[in-house]
């Protein structure tokens, strides 16, 4: 029986050892199909991930890429709309030039209608002198051979006699007359003289101003500077945006600079400023209803400035615009001589020699006044201040052929074939040129010219460089064997944008490139 129950537990227990081994495997096996699982599982996740940033990656370069493209396209487009814009500038300059050609031919073409009718006439005309000269010659052959026949002598004996006692009779008498004569007319031109310098002299003693580019607003105080500033530099920006001028706010105490190449809205600037110092609200709202206000009193200066300038030249009524470029020249320096007190000069001057020749006085003083109206348009139209001043002139309602030709040749643009432009370029001359009228150093003029005439012989296929018209333009002439008409015209446009860049300067300067060629043989 105890063998039974010995031989029951043994198997029992094999059988539950069985089990137990039977369960472990099981269990290990589901954690080894768990882990399995988790690491297919993690392994997708990984892929899907990895799928997704790559996708990410290939739609950020593909949209840096479009951004690029875009980029460089606008760039391209901005460059070609640049160089259709230069384009389209040239081809309309070369439109202007051909138009004045054209008029130049037309106007060569009438002239040699007139030189060849002139030729005809004076062709007939010297046909019947030479028959007229004929008939005399025939008539005074017959007359000397009537008076030998009386007087018995020959016609070398008879043109001696007579030789002889015309000049023993008027020897004297010429000397005396001559002698008289020139004692006469240098009396008389001393005193012209005098009394014209005299006048002249009297006309010009009146007080001078001498403008710069700058102009200098004192402060109250320097905590003001802040306010004029403004939170984020907002007051002077909106203060310069509405002016056009810049203003430096830097450690001088107690100043604050306006620059601007314009005077009249320098001036506007300046008064504005004041205006808003002693109002002291200073915020954008207020600066434009300032400024706005200003440049109101500021046009109705200048009008009145201009009414004023043709009532001291006594040059009768003008339109409303001339009044009002003339009042703008008080505000316009040429070598810090005043122009407008130029204009009334030469006008005074004109007006002075006019009356010792016997010319209208009225129409000399009006040359003198209107001969540099142009400059205060010069910077706005394209030309000389000479051509641009008669186009005004012309267009508001001057029509005077003296006074238009007087502003448009003052200074040798065109030929002098009118008396009073001959009068207004000698009185213009002579404003410029007397004591204290300008104050530029000849060092300074002399470095601006060579510095202009250095920057055009800078450039490949350039000879020789003359700066004339005081700077105002520059005359550039080139080797026809080393430049083609086509490079001749690209160097003068990089001539001129050389200039834009390097130098400063007020109105324009015109360059004309010539290019030379010359042929030279010798002969043996």
């Amino acid at each position: 029986m105890e063998l039974f129950w010995l031989a029951g537990g043994i198997l029992i227990g094999i059988l539950c050892t069985a089990a137990w081994h039977w369960w472990r495997e099981r269990l290990r096996r589901q954690h080894a199909d768990r882990l399995r699982d988790e690491a297919i599982a993690e392994r997708e996740s990984i892929v899907l991930q990895a799928r997704r940033e790559a996708e990410s990656l290939i739609r950020d370069a593909d949209l840096r890429a479009k951004d690029e493209l875009l980029q460089r396209r606008t760039e391209f487009n901005r460059e070609v709309d640049q160089i259709r814009h230069e384009l389209r500038e040239h081809e309309r300059r070369l439109e202007k030039r051909e138009l004045e050609i054209n008029q130049r031919e037309r106007l060569v073409t009438r002239k040699q209608r007139r030189v060849n009718n002139f030729r005809k006439q004076t062709r007939a005309r010297h046909e019947l002198l030479e028959k007229q000269q004929a008939e005399l010659e025939l008539l005074l052959q017959q007359q000397r051979e009537r008076l030998q026949e009386i007087s018995g002598l020959t016609r070398e004996q008879a043109e001696r006699m007579l030789l002889d006692h015309v000049e023993r009779d008027l020897t004297d008498r010429l000397a005396v007359r001559i002698q008289r004569y020139e004692e006469n007319f240098q009396a008389a031109a001393e005193q012209k003289a005098r009394r014209i310098l005299a006048s002249a002299i009297q006309r010009l003693a009146a007080p001078h101003t001498a403008d710069t580019t700058v102009s200098t607003v004192d402060l109250p105080m320097d905590e003001m500077k802040g306010r004029i500033i403004g939170r984020d530099g907002r007051n002077i920006r909106t203060f310069e945006k509405v002016t056009g001028v810049d203003v430096i706010v830097d450690d001088t105490p107690g100043v604050v600079v306006v620059s601007a190449f314009d005077n009249v809205r320098r001036e506007i600037a300046r008064l504005s400023l004041v205006k808003l110092i002693a109002d002291g609200r200073i915020h954008p709202s207020r600066i434009e209803e300032i400024v706005k206000e200003t440049q109101d009193e500021m046009e109705r200066h200048i009008l009145e400035v201009g009414q004023w300038a043709a009532q001291e030249a006594n040059v009768g009524p003008l339109h409303e615009k001339i009044y009002q470029l003339l009042g703008r020249l008080k505000f316009r320096t040429s070598y810090s001589q005043n122009v407008l007190q130029h204009s009334v000069e030469v006008a005074h001057l004109c007006g002075l020699m006019a009356d010792e020749m016997r010319l209208d006085g009225r129409i000399a003083r009006r040359c003198g006044l209107l001969h540099d109206i142009g400059k205060a348009a010069d910077q706005e139209m394209e030309g000389g201040h000479p051509k641009v001043g008669a186009e005004l002139a012309r267009r508001y309602g001057e029509n005077d052929p003296h006074v238009l030709h007087a502003i448009a040749g003052h200074h040798d643009d065109v030929t002098l074939d009118h008396v009073y432009t001959v009068l207004v370029a000698a009185a213009d001359a002579i404003s410029a040129a007397r004591p204290g009228a300008r104050r530029e150093t000849l060092e300074k003029y002399v470095k601006r010219m060579e510095e202009l005439e250095a920057i055009a012989l800078g450039f490949p296929g350039v000879d020789q460089a003359y700066a004339i018209q005081a700077g105002r333009e520059i005359r550039v002439i080139t080797d026809a064997h080393r430049l083609s008409d086509a490079a001749a015209i690209k160097l003068c446009h990089d001539i001129a944008r050389a200039i834009e860049e390097k130098m400063t300067f007020p109105g324009e300067i015109k360059v004309t490139v010539v290019r030379e060629l010359r042929a030279t043989e010798i002969a043996r």
